[in-house]
């Protein structure tokens, strides 16, 4: 069964916050189109120069927090505020354990051209393992640890260190429709509770777990007064200028020596797309099975939008490579102690109708990252 599609993208009727008009034509293109003919950029960026300029005069240690991966949109949002806005950031990044080689040259190549103070966080790891083997069972998603603390941990920062901005990089409004381009959206409470943490909190995952919730601390996000009485405003750059990936990877090449790198689930060759997580093949692969499509689904969408790939070989591309399963199935089974079949049990029942059923044993294998053999195996 073929999955009913935008008809002008390739987004399908399983894509989260998706609908289709009278036309055929989903949300997400109609907010694009608010992207790029009905709002007043020069005005958005009036409104962003106002926000630097306060957080130039709070007095703080540091204007604002900058949280980081190392992948292609927090390492441009990080060259853009030190170069263009001229602000003295502090680099937060929370490491969720699967960073690869080449993203952690990139990180200490950027921290070194920019000058950057950077304070990073490494989570206990057996916790890890059990934060993630209990959000595959109970949401088909093993990434809440990452997204948790990805988000709550600057946030801690802000309040502790008393550096009351946080700018992050592209909004939401990008790819999916839980904010337009209309609204200036801030990441907050409900923006956490409801997306990054798919409901639920780290009070709820210590009794799924086990663990007193001292162990979750880093996963924690703040009370709404303690956010509000520091003052703590959190706001993604790119619902102040028009984000376009490409030409900003273009940027980090130039000016940051920023390297591109294989990824399981995009096509083959050197991608700027999610190089930074060793794990970015499964967690496409777990959409695959629930969802009946993957990364290369969202890639095409973009390309479309921009005018870079028309949508008949959008299709044909996603046909050609999103019907695989990634090598690096081998290593996660390892980390967690599952045998595939457990997994695909576990996964299975989370799919989200009208998906097709698909049998994760038919599918061939893509090609191993060159770098796979490096990283870190539980079982030697």
């Amino acid at each position: 069964m073929e999955l009913e599609r935008c008809m002008r993208c390739t987004l399908p009727v399983t894509w989260e916050t998706i609908y289709f008009d009278e036309e055929g034509v989903c949300n997400i293109c109609r907010n694009w189109e608010t992207k790029s003919k009905a709002i007043d950029w020069e005005k958005r960026e009036q409104a962003l120069l106002k926000v630097v300029e306060e957080a130039k005069q709070t007095g703080a240690a540091y204007d604002c927090i900058l949280p980081f991966s190392g992948g292609k949109d927090s390492t441009y949002t990080l060259w853009a505020i030190v170069k263009k806005y001229g602000l003295k950031p502090l680099v937060v990044s929370f490491d969720h354990g699967f960073y690869r080689p080449l993203t952690l040259e990139n990180r200490t190549r950027t921290f070194r051209t920019l000058g950057v103070d950077v304070m990073t966080f490494t989570p206990n790891w057996k916790i890890v393992k059990r934060l993630m083997l209990e959000a595959l069972i109970r949401k088909g998603d093993f990434c809440w640890h990452c997204h948790a603390g990805i988000f709550s941990y600057p946030m801690k920062m802000a309040i502790k260190m008393g550096i009351p901005l946080i700018i992050w990089g592209e909004g939401g409004g990008e790819y999916e429709a839980y904010f337009k381009y209309q609204d200036l959206e801030e990441t907050d409470e409900w923006k956490f509770n409801r997306r990054i943490i798919m409901g639920m909190r780290a009070e709820d995952m210590a009794g799924f777990i086990g663990c007193e919730l001292r162990d979750l601390e880093p996963y924690i996000y703040p009370a709404k007064r303690e956010l509000a009485a520091a003052g703590v405003k959190s706001l993604p750059l790119g619902n102040f200028m028009p984000w376009d990936v490409q030409k900003q990877v273009q940027i980090n090449k130039i000016k940051l020596g920023w390297q591109e790198d294989e990824v399981e689930s995009t096509l083959p060759g050197p991608s700027y797309e999610k190089i930074e997580c060793m794990f970015q093949g499964m967690r496409d692969y777990i959409k695959y099975l629930k969802r009946g499509f993957s990364r290369i689904t969202h890639l095409t969408t973009l390309d479309i939008k921009h005018g870079r790939l028309s949508r008949e070989d959008a299709l044909k591309l996603i046909d050609q490579y999103e019907k695989r399963k990634p090598q690096s199935l081998e290593v996660f089974l390892d980390y967690l102690d599952l045998s595939e079949k457990e997994f695909n049990e576990i996964v299975l029942k989370h799919l989200i109708a009208p998906a097709p059923k698909i049998d994760p044993e038919s599918l061939p294998y893509g090609p191993k990252l060159w770098d796979q053999d490096l990283w870190y195996r539980e079982k030697v």
